[in-house]
């Protein structure tokens, strides 16, 4: 099984209405008891550092991450399923995690 991040974006069509503590809290219930949840966080600000100073802005449009096990990406997209952002409109992006 590998390992997937669902990245959530900070898209214009997503309804505040529907990203509620109430919507996250079932959806984050529901990963949990597939047993294939391995966390997540909302994304806060923060800064971009390089080695020569010049740091770039932050990606603001990411807001928040999931991270799940799944056999394939095909598979981990059954986690979109009652994510609040995803049922509002939004985006999420889902990635792969490389295997160590």
């Amino acid at each position: 099984m590998n390992g997937y991040l669902l990245l959530m974006h900070a898209d214009a069509t997503t309804a505040p209405s529907n990203n509620t503590e109430a919507a996250w809290s079932s959806y984050i219930q529901a990963l949990t008891e597939s047993g294939q949840f391995l966390g997540g966080s909302a994304i806060g600000g923060g800064h971009c550092y390089t080695l020569s100073g010049e740091a770039r802005e932050i990606t603001s449009h990411i807001t928040g991450y999931i991270q799940v096990r799944a056999n394939s990406l095909e598979d981990a997209r059954r986690f979109l399923k009652g994510n609040p952002v995803f049922e509002a409109g939004g985006t999420v992006e889902i990635r792969e995690l490389p295997r160590s």
